[in-house]
């Protein structure tokens, strides 16, 4: 949740400002309680420093060992960790000594040094690629002579020029864009454990140290051969790779937090003396009266004590209409006061607030691990042991042969059991057919998302701002005799050019002509605005009202029960009413239909009333839909579907929608989402296109099929070359050539999912409608 200040828990400031970490103001402001537990509290913390899926493991070793610390899960792909811990027993300084020298460093969520920082980190590792780049081709090109040329071609003196022009060229290699990999294995070796990075830079270590031996006796037992090109390469492949997992990762990196702008960072308290004072958020508990003002965001769950106005709780409960708030009434953090002061008792504040426990929904189900990585977590330091004993194994079996041949087929082991291509057949792909979404307006934020496109069977779409528009529009009108729809609208352009209200904007919106002009406006609150026109197209001058039916004097058979209405009149009495309703996305119909083509169940759960939600799914041609849900039904609903074993895709705008997007199996959130829907997506539709899903789904499943071509080509390469570097048949160049080529035909075959397949032929007919009783039923 946004304070007024964060606590950043860099490395450095474990020593130089314990007492300011340990501030329970500071650290409450990314941290609440723990439900159900008294004395814990869970922490939300972004980690600069990560690299990489290993890089999870060890954080959550290193932090897990403290005293205190209950639980800490890290996930590498949002390179966020939650910490369930005892502030009795531990302090967020200690977390961040624990972690001094390791290379990681801890913020707290939504510190808004988080993206300088990050930014700092990504131009780092891409001047650290550049540099391998332009070593490696140089050294290639030193290189290339040795190859080619005949026995006695090249002069001793020319051998010896080529091999220290490419040392030099090595060493900031190994100097700058290796320092990485040695420090991540060195911690990892500091640690007794075998990290991804320590095959790695053993092999690097020993390939430079045995070709700088070589150059500088080219008369000993190493002289015989040099591998610098090797060296490059294998750094240069290497860290392309890094640098595209790391461009992944700093779209989706702390945006959870980094989203949450959406609370305000002060509000104004009343004080002792009656004035009001304005104070940061976190320094708010329950029994304070606080001011809202017209505009603002409500920043804690509480009770109007004084004033009325429209609340926009969209974004929360999924209430399209703006709600009437008065003396008496309950109001909920994080929505927005559209018109009139309020004056309200906390009754919860921080943690405590709804907005609080729906971002707790989302981020516990955006921590938890598949069975898979975890599976890759257990046997990650045995495969890395075995691809070190069998190198060192080919070199004690080689040794009799020569130091040089040895070493030479060591190094081959180890360059050939990289995982280049297998690491690359996955990202490859999806990176290509991301792009290619990308281009048609559909942004990928985790890749891993597009695996699990393919397998979804099913689609649930939210209402309001997701199959609808986010906007209200007039859909039907009512005027007294003898005064046309036009005269009507242009006299109420009038009033509404003068408010801010959703109504307001729709008639703004349908006004064809510059409103007329209106003084002596007063604002009404929760009620609408008056006027007085001197002189309007189509009616007579003096006053006018627009707003609610009591405002208006409305008789009863204009009114309209089910739908909102905004109303005029005048010093006579009623003039005409305007009934509003969400439009439909023009494209819903035609994605609905291209998703049952695809043989996708299509659902639509709402938090709006029954009747808006029966509505929207008459018109979209949705045959299963609920309403009145509110987010724990949603998410209880989805649960449910998935212990069915279906693959659920959620679309979702709201706030409301955060918890079950962050619970779904691909979640998709439109552009003009809530700052926690977009932060908690996987995949955000740019265009607000509803067909965009029909499209998405048919490229994730081209992506599996390439996926799968590009993994049995990475497995049969290493059946082939393994036992070839073994054998000794395959030197360290051609193992390092080798695994280019490999990782090239993988990019190659990926590069075919830059375009996307043409849209599937007509759907089928729909089924009956029918709605989900299981959902009608639960309370909102």
């Amino acid at each position: 949740m946004q304070t007024a200040s964060h606590c950043p828990l860099p490395v450095a400031a474990a020593d130089a400002a314990p007492a300011a970490l340990d501030d329970p103001l500071e650290w409450q402001s990314y941290s609440r309680p723990v439900a159900g537990q008294d004395g814990l509290w869970e922490s939300s913390l972004a980690v600069l420093g990560m690299h990489c899926a290993a890089c999870a493991m060890t954080l959550e070793q290193l932090l897990g060992r403290l005293p205190g610390v209950h639980s800490v899960r890290v996930s590498g792909a949002s390179a966020m960790a939650r910490l369930v811990w005892a502030p009795r027993l531990s302090r967020p300084s200690a977390w961040a000594a624990a972690l001094a020298g390791s290379g990681y460093a801890l913020h707290a969520a939504g510190d808004p040094q988080l993206l300088r920082l990050r930014e700092r980190a990504g131009r780092l590792l891409l001047w650290r690629w550049l540099v391998a780049g332009f070593c490696m081709m140089q050294v290639m090109m030193y290189a290339f002579p040795a190859y080619i040329a005949a026995s006695g071609e090249v002069t001793p003196d020319m051998q010896s020029l080529l091999r220290w022009a490419s040392w030099v060229l090595t060493l900031p290699v190994m100097l700058f864009s290796c320092a990485p990999f040695f420090s991540s294995a060195w911690s990892d070796l500091r640690r007794r454990r075998i990290g991804m990075d320590v095959p790695v830079a053993l092999g690097l270590l020993l390939a430079f140290g045995a070709s700088s031996a070589a150059t500088f006796d080219p008369s000993g037992v190493l002289g015989a051969e040099v591998w610098f090109d090797s060296v490059t390469m294998f750094v240069f492949f290497l860290l392309s790779g890094r640098l595209l997992e790391a461009r992944l990762r700093s779209r989706s990196a702390g945006a959870l937090q980094a989203e949450l702008q959406r609370m305000p960072e002060s509000v104004e308290r009343l004080a002792p003396d009656g004035s009001f004072e304005r104070v940061a958020v976190r320094r708010l508990v329950p029994g304070d009266t606080i001011r809202v003002l017209p505009g603002e965001v409500i920043a804690a769950d509480g009770t109007v004590l004084e004033g009325a106005g429209s609340v926009d709780e969209a974004m929360l409960t999924g209430e399209s209409r703006p709600l009437r708030r008065s003396a008496g009434d309950p109001v909920i953090a994080g929505s927005n006061n559209l018109d009139g002061m309020l004056r309200l008792r906390v009754e919860r504040s921080g943690a405590q607030t709804r907005h609080a426990a729906l971002v707790a929904l989302m981020e516990q189900a955006a921590l938890d691990k598949p069975e898979l990585a975890q599976l890759a977590d257990r046997i990650a330091s045995p495969f890395l042991l075995l691809v070190l004993a069998a190198s060192a194994l080919a070199a004690l079996w080689w040794w009799p042969s020569g130091p040089a041949q040895a070493i030479g087929v060591a190094l081959s082991v180890l360059i050939v059991t990289c995982p280049c291509a297998l690491s690359l057949a996955t990202p490859a792909a999806t990176l290509a057919a991301a792009g290619a979404l990308a281009r048609q307006g559909v942004l990928v934020r985790r890749l891993a998302a597009l695996e699990n496109c393919a397998t979804v069977d099913t689609v649930v779409f939210d209402k309001t701002g997701t199959l609808t528009g986010e906007r209200m529009a007039i859909v039907a009108a009512t005027q007294r005799s003898g005064l046309a729809f036009d005269q009507a609208l242009a006299l109420a352009a009038a009033l509404a050019q003068h408010s801010l209200h959703p109504a307001s904007r729709a008639i703004m919106e349908r006004a064809s002509a510059a409103p007329a002009q209106a003084h002596e406006l007063t604002v009404l609150a929760g009620e609408g605005i008056r006027g007085v026109l001197s002189g309007a197209a189509g009616g007579a001058a003096g006053p006018l009202w627009l707003g609610s039916a009591a405002l208006c004097r409305v008789p009863a058979p204009q009114r309209d029960p089910v739908r909102s209405q905004v109303h005029l009149a005048d010093s006579t009495g009623w003039l005409a009413s305007f009934t509003l309703d969400e439009e439909l996305r023009a494209d819903s119909v035609q994605a609905v239909r291209a998703l049952g083509a695809l043989g996708v169940q299509v659902e639509l759960l709402s938090g709006d009333r029954l009747a808006a939600v029966r509505r929207v799914a008459a018109l979209a041609g949705i045959s299963r839909f609920a309403g009145e849900c509110a987010p724990e039904d949603k998410l209880l609903h989805l649960r449910r579907l998935q212990q069915q074993g279906h693959r659920v895709a959620m679309v979702g705008d709201g706030m409301n929608d955060a918890a079950v997007l962050a619970g779904a199996d691909v979640s998709l959130a439109m552009a003009q989402a809530a700052a926690t829907a977009r932060s908690g997506a996987d995949i955000v539709l740019m265009g607000n296109a509803p067909s965009s899903v029909p499209m998405l789904l048919r490229q994730a499943r081209r992506t599996r099929s390439v996926v799968r071509q590009n993994l049995g080509w990475a497995a049969l390469y290493n059946l082939i070359c393994i036992p070839l570097a073994l054998m000794g048949q395959m030197p360290p160049w051609l193992a390092g050539l080798g695994m280019a080529s490999s990782s090239l035909l993988v990019v190659l075959n990926s590069a075919r999912l830059a375009r996307l397949p043409r849209a599937a032929g007509a759907a089928p007919a729909l089924a009956p409608q029918r709605s989900l009783p299981e959902l009608q039923e639960s309370p909102r």
